[in-house]
């Protein structure tokens, strides 16, 4: 493998790996949100 497509690879696992963080921090707050309306919903019946 030349040294050029060592780098691209490289910085190709950066942006995946920072993406799937970005996606995890996505799910995380929506399944909060869904909570916070849940609990909402639950003390109005």
């Amino acid at each position: 493998m030349s040294q050029k497509s060592k780098v691209r690879h490289a910085q190709r696992e950066a942006q995946q790996e920072k993406q799937a963080k970005k996606v995890i921090t996505w799910i995380f707050a929506a399944l909060v949100v869904l909570a916070l309306a849940f609990l909402v919903a639950a003390m109005m019946f």
